[in-house]
């Protein structure tokens, strides 16, 4: 007799990562594997983490627990980054530092939320949020965003919704269209959210790499606002996988105790890592020149792939993607994505993993990489396509 699987875990692939284990297992290649997947920065994470970690690998405290919330000092790092950022005096107790953001979205969803809650958020939209919703019971509330208005989700879109949902999930800048709010329109989808009972989660994950605009923090706009951020973006810490969620002070507790049975605490070493990051000014000279590369990268693609390989797509603000409209080529942006992955050696995003209704109509291309890297990649999709005309 065959043991029951829940239905729970029938979630839909994270295709991304799909991708990644498809070109991971790509060996002796007649050319270089081009990593426009994922939205991975090429280089490496500051200089002062890297040197903590130098300095604490054979120290034993290093490699035990730590709070669940985090360390002392990385909480207070963080709560100093806030002030340093965006003038918010955010106490070092409503920092609960997390194992990678991912799993500080699911605990929000399991602390905020009742199965059969309904969470609105945009799409195209970030595919982890949905699975992660689905996983917990929750019901999805995906609001389909028009590319003519560059992708925005804006209150005006949320004001014509029939249904109200329990929670709306944000990002600015987005993933994958690189949107960036403004402070106008954060803080008038705030007032929404209070007016409407609606618990408000910002995710903050590619602050920092906005190319013409400010970035601006939920908090700063409602009180009653869960920020979440990570280490993996602007500080180019993927694999030691420490985020954050910034909370209210009445879900501290429960988020607490949350984390206390839920993965104890995140890992230590990485924790030294980014608090050594946070602390010193030279990271953010050494992270910013990074941000600077990314805009070359996102211009010299804008610039030099043919239109049929970016269609009308939202111009990105910020973040490293191109959200490019690849209907004039193909109706299946997974087979697609195959086709350059096999024929041309480069690893790229289908759309479906971002929307399930149009996405068969986009690829998502990374421009997190090096800049001879994009320059390679634009000249094989050139070709590819100037072969088919």
């Amino acid at each position: 007799m065959a043991l029951r699987i829940s239905s729970r875990s029938e979630l839909p692939s994270f295709m991304v990562m799909d991708v990644l284990e498809k070109a991971e297992r790509m060996t002796n290649l007649p050319q270089p594997l081009l990593r426009l997947e994922m939205g991975q920065p090429s280089s490496p994470p500051p200089k002062a983490a890297l040197d903590a970690i130098s300095n604490h690998v054979h120290d034993i405290s290093a490699h035990g627990y730590t709070l669940s919330r985090g360390t002392i000092e990385l909480t207070e790092a963080i709560a100093r980054h806030y002030k340093r950022w965006y003038d918010l005096d955010i106490k070092p107790e409503q920092v609960l530092v997390t194992v990678g953001s991912s799993l500080g979205f699911m605990m929000a969803f399991l602390t905020c939320f009742e199965a059969g809650d309904k969470i609105a958020m945009a799409s195209p939209g970030y595919s982890a949020y949905r699975n992660l919703m689905l996983s917990a019971s929750l019901e999805p509330m995906l609001i389909n965003i028009d590319p003519e208005y560059n992708s925005r989700l804006t209150v005006e879109t949320l004001e014509k919704l029939d249904t109200i949902p329990d929670g709306l999930i944000i990002a600015s800048p987005a993933n994958p269209t690189g949107v960036v709010m403004t402070g106008d329109e954060l803080a008038a989808i705030s007032r929404w959210c209070e007016a409407n009972g609606v618990r408000l989660i910002s995710d903050e994950i590619y602050h920092g790499i906005s190319f013409d605009k400010t970035d601006h923090c939920a908090m700063q706009y409602s009180s009653s606002a869960l920020v979440m951020n990570s280490f993996s973006k602007y500080f180019a810490m993927t694999g030691h996988r420490v985020g954050w969620i910034i909370a209210p002070d009445d879900l501290v507790d429960p988020l607490e105790r949350l984390a206390q049975n839920c993965f104890i605490s995140a890992n230590t070493l990485s924790q030294i890592a980014a608090t050594a990051a946070l602390d010193n000014p030279e990271t953010y000279r050494e992270m910013d020149s990074y941000v600077a590369r990314y805009r070359v990268n996102r211009d010299l693609l804008i610039d030099r792939l043919p239109q049929e390989l970016l269609g009308n797509f939202p111009y990105p603000e910020g973040g490293f993607y191109i959200y490019a409209d690849t209907s004039a080529l193909s109706n299946n942006s997974a087979e697609l994505t195959d086709t350059f992955l096999n024929d041309l050696y480069i690893a790229t995003t289908p759309g479906i993993d971002f929307d399930e209704a149009a996405g068969h109509l986009s690829l998502r291309f990374s421009f997190a990489g090096s800049t001879e890297d994009m320059a390679e990649a634009a000249d094989r999709l050139t070709r590819w396509v100037q072969s088919r005309r």
